[in-house]
C-alpha cells in the first residue's frame, strides 16, 4: 500500500507537532532524548529539527551527554512571559521566564509566620508586575501563573486540602483570587508535587519513570514520580512524610496528629535543640555553622537525616522507587546530611544497591521552577482550549 502525497503531508505535520511540544515541555533536550520521548525514529528527528532550525523555530548547541557529544535543541523564537510564585511558610519567592523556563528575575522576601492569603497574594501580585516592568515587558506578555504552596492541595479544588498546616490559608481559592488581580489563568499545587515535576524534566529525575523528590526544609515533605507520572493521590495527600508518625508520645503537629516526622526534624525543633548551647536563631545558623565545622550542628544534621532517611526506606520498600532527589535547605549540607539518609535506606536488605541519591540540580530552585512549569502547563491548557 502507497502512502500518497497528502498523506505524507499530514504525517510530517504530525511528527513536527509533537518535536515542537515535546522541546516546548522539556525546554533544552537532547536529539537522543527527543528520540525517546516522542517515539519518532532517529533519522525522523534529525530531519525535522534540520527543518525547524533552518525555518528559526529552533537552535542547537554542541553538548555532552552521558559522556558523548550531542545536539541540544531549544526554541529559537522567545515570546510570552511566564510567573511562579512560591509561598512558604516564612518567606515568598517569585519567579519570572520566558516560555522555555529560562529565569529571567527573581524576587524574594521574608513572611511573618502567621501571614494570611489575601496579603501575600497581593504582594505576590504587585512583585509579578514589578519584575516584568524591570525588564522592560508588559504584563500583556504575562501568559500564565503558577504558584505551590507548603501544603498538600486538593487537584479538584486547588484548595489546601488539611487545615492547620499552612495556617490562613484554609478556605481559599487562590488561582481565582490571584487570577482576578492579574487576570491571568493560575495553576496551583504543592510544593513539593511541583518540584518533582521539574525535576522530573530538567532536573535529577529526568529520564526515571520511578522517583521521589525530598524537600528537606523548614518541614519535610515529598513528590512522587510513578510511571513517569506525578502521583498526588486522594485530596492531594501523596508525599506528606513530614505527617508519618514516628514517635507515638511525642509532640502534637500542626497537622492534628502526635509525633509527626515534622516534630522530630522541623527547622523549630533542630535549632532548639541548639539553642542553649549555641544560641543560633535560624535554620540558616545551623547549616552555615555546620557546614563550618561545628560537631553539635553536625551532629544535629546528620541524626535528620538518618530520621528522614528511616520513614523514606518505608515509602521506598512500597513503591520501588530507583532515585530519591534531596532539595531543601538541609540539602545544602551535603554528605553531612544525604550519607546518613543513604546509610539508613541502604540498612534495608530489600533496598541496599537499589535507590540513588542526587542533590537537587536545580540547586535551591526546584520549588520555583516547578512554579513555572505549572504556568506553562497552565498556558499550554489554555492554548489548547482556544484551539478546540
Amino acid at each position: 500500500m502507497t502512502t500518497g502525497p497528502g498523506s505524507q503531508a499530514s504525517l510530517r505535520e504530525a511528527n513536527t507537532a509533537r518535536v515542537v511540544e515535546t522541546v516546548r515541555k522539556y525546554g533544552h533536550i537532547t536529539q537522543v532524548e527527543l528520540t525517546a520521548a516522542t517515539g519518532l525514529s532517529p533519522a525522523t528527528i534529525s530531519n525535522t529539527v534540520k527543518r525547524l532550525v533552518a525555518e528559526g523555530m529552533f537552535r542547537t548547541e554542541s553538548t555532552v551527554h552521558s559522556g558523548r557529544r550531542a545536539q541540544l535543541v531549544s526554541l529559537a523564537r522567545q515570546t510570552g512571559l511566564l510567573a511562579g510564585v512560591q509561598v512558604g511558610r516564612r518567606s515568598l519567592r517569585i519567579a519570572i521566564s520566558d516560555p522555555s523556563l529560562n529565569v529571567q528575575r527573581t524576587k524574594n522576601m521574608p513572611l511573618p509566620q502567621a501571614h494570611r492569603a489575601d496579603t501575600t497574594l497581593d504582594r505576590a501580585a504587585l512583585l509579578i508586575v514589578e519584575l516584568i516592568e524591570d525588564l522592560g515587558a508588559s504584563v500583556d506578555e504575562l501568559r500564565a501563573v503558577g504558584v505551590c504552596v507548603a501544603a498538600p492541595v486538593d487537584p479538584e479544588t486547588g484548595m489546601i486540602s488539611v487545615p492547620g498546616i499552612l495556617p490562613g490559608w484554609e478556605d481559599i481559592e487562590i488561582a481565582p483570587v490571584l487570577g482576578r488581580r492579574l487576570n491571568r489563568p493560575v495553576s496551583v499545587d504543592n510544593d513539593a508535587n511541583a518540584a518533582a515535576v521539574a525535576e522530573s524534566r530538567r532536573g535529577g529525575l529526568r529520564g526515571v519513570k520511578n522517583g521521589i523528590y525530598v524537600c528537606a526544609s523548614y518541614t519535610t515533605g515529598a513528590g512522587i514520580i510513578i510511571g513517569g507520572r506525578l502521583y498526588r493521590g486522594t485530596r492531594g495527600g501523596a508525599g506528606e512524610i513530614g505527617h508519618i508518625q514516628v514517635d507515638p508520645a511525642g509532640l502534637i503537629c500542626n497537622c492534628g496528629g502526635r509525633g509527626c516526622l515534622n516534630t522530630v526534624v522541623g527547622a523549630d525543633v533542630l535549632v532548639e535543640s541548639l539553642r542553649l548551647s549555641r544560641g543560633y536563631s535560624s535554620l540558616g545558623d545551623v547549616i552555615r555553622e555546620a557546614n563550618a565545622g561545628d560537631i553539635g550542628c553536625r551532629q544535629v544534621v546528620g541524626d535528620a537525616g538518618a530520621q528522614i532517611g528511616a520513614v523514606l526506606a518505608d515509602q521506598l520498600t512500597a513503591l520501588a522507587s530507583s532515585r530519591v532527589v534531596v532539595g531543601g535547605e538541609l540539602s545544602n549540607t551535603g554528605d553531612l546530611f544525604l550519607g546518613p539518609m543513604r546509610d539508613a535506606v541502604e540498612s534495608r536488605p530489600l533496598l541496599a544497591g537499589t535507590v540513588t541519591f542526587v542533590a537537587a540540580p536545580l540547586q535551591g530552585q526546584s520549588e520555583l521552577v516547578g512554579a513555572l512549569t505549572l504556568a506553562y502547563d497552565e498556558q499550554e491548557r489554555a492554548n489548547k482550549a482556544v484551539k478546540s
